[in-house]
């Protein structure tokens, strides 16, 4: 389970970070277009994209710290 948990919080946190750089730098990094596919089709989040991608990156953070407290224990 922790394992499944860091990878996932891995995951999360390098698609976000990925998405906020690209964002901030206005798709700059062609690397990072793989972003796009997961944001852009919530029709909701349309204009709210580089507050999506912290919100991806705060929720990678969390599953990284719940998986750390979860081998403490």
């Amino acid at each position: 389970m922790k394992k499944l948990l860091e990878f996932i919080g891995m995951a999360l946190l390098v698609v976000g970070v990925c998405g906020v750089l690209r964002q901030l730098t206005g798709g700059w990094f062609a690397l990072m277009g793989f972003t796009r596919w997961l944001i852009e089709p919530i029709g909701f989040l349309e204009g709210r994209e580089l507050y999506a991608h912290i919100v991806v990156t705060v929720l990678g953070f969390a599953f990284l710290m719940i998986a750390d407290r979860s081998r403490r224990t």
